[in-house]
C-alpha cells in the first residue's frame, strides 16, 4: 500500500476570501505597475547623473502616486471591511476600529 501524499499548504486550494478592493483590483494593479515604471525611470536618471531637481520632481510624483493608491485601498477598506462586506473573520467592532486606527496611523506616517 502506498502512503497518502501530504498536500502542501501552497498546493491547497486558496481560501475563498474577498478583499474590499476586489472591484478595483485591476485599476490598482495598473497604477502600481505605472509606479514601478516610474521608479525604474528614476533609477535610470540617477545612473545617468540627471540633475538633482529633476530626480526630486520625479520622486515627488512617485510619492503622490503611491499615496493615491494607498488612499484608494484605505477607502475600500473602510467601506468594505470596516462597514462589513469583507469576509476576513472580524466580528468585534472595537477590534476593527483599533485595526483601522493603526492602519491610518501607519499610512499617515509613511505618507
Amino acid at each position: 500500500m502506498t502512503e497518502p501524499i501530504a498536500v502542501l499548504e501552497s498546493d491547497a486550494a486558496p481560501e475563498a476570501r474577498s478583499t474590499s478592493y476586489d472591484a478595483d483590483r485591476d485599476k490598482i494593479v495598473t497604477r502600481l505597475r505605472r509606479i514601478e515604471g516610474q521608479v525604474r525611470g528614476v533609477q535610470g536618471m540617477v545612473e545617468r547623473d540627471t540633475y538633482c531637481v529633476e530626480v526630486l520632481t520625479q520622486l515627488s510624483a512617485i510619492m503622490a502616486a503611491t499615496r493615491s493608491v494607498g488612499l484608494a485601498v484605505l477607502d475600500s477598506h473602510i467601506s468594505g471591511c470596516v462597514m462589513g462586506s469583507c469576509r476576513h473573520g472580524h466580528h468585534d467592532q472595537q477590534e476593527l476600529l483599533d485595526e483601522l486606527s493603526e492602519a491610518i496611523e501607519r499610512f499617515v506616517k509613511a505618507a
